[in-house]
């Protein structure tokens, strides 16, 4: 089981809801324990330091997850918002956010699992009503289920990463088509 977190979505948002991988498939969990959540917020730069999570939190964070990958998806298929949804994000939301403070050092962010939450569902809020909407792509690979903000050259980007998935898919196109060319000539 990699439990690695990566951020190739282009929003912490959309990283976030790619917390539960290949939603088709297999579903591989990322969220499996409170320490897990906590290592999430902290890679993703959402905080420098974070009250340690409870399960509690890992309930509710799933259930903000959910309800963001259920928004994106409604809005990435031109379909209304699911009402519970939307309430589920916008209660989080309204909770009070991260609060950056000024060191001697620099910026630092330190927060309880809620204000973290609360600074993800607010990324939400902000992509989903902003000008990336019309960015926002999910993965060509079918058992990848990211959403990414495609900010390529002419918005050509297929894949939520080359190393990711797109590499996998070109080799896997590559080899079709090398057997399809080796198979009229074995006749």
């Amino acid at each position: 089981m990699n439990l690695e977190h990566v951020f190739l979505c282009g929003n912490p948002a959309l990283d976030f809801a790619a917390t539960l991988r290949a939603r088709r498939s297999a579903r591989f969990e990322m969220f499996v324990s409170p320490d897990r959540l906590d290592a999430w917020y902290l890679e993703s730069g959402i905080v420098d330091a974070v009250t340690p999570s409870r399960e509690s939190d890992v309930e509710q964070a799933v259930t903000v997850r959910e309800a963001i990958y259920a928004l994106v998806s409604a809005r990435l298929a031109g379909e209304p918002f699911d009402r519970k949804a939307l309430a589920v994000v916008n209660g989080a939301a309204r909770k009070p956010p991260v609060a950056p403070q000024l060191t001697a050092t620099g910026r630092w962010t330190e927060a309880t699992p809620e204000e973290a939450l609360s600074t993800v569902a607010r990324h939400a809020v902000e992509l989903l009503s902003g000008p990336d909407v019309p960015l926002m792509k999910e993965c060509a690979n079918p058992e990848c289920t990211r959403v990414f903000i495609d900010r390529s050259r002419g918005m050509r980007r297929q894949w939520c990463g080359m190393e990711s998935c797109g590499n996998k898919l070109k080799a896997a196109a590559y080899r079709a088509r090398r057997r399809q060319a080796e198979a009229p000539a074995a006749h």
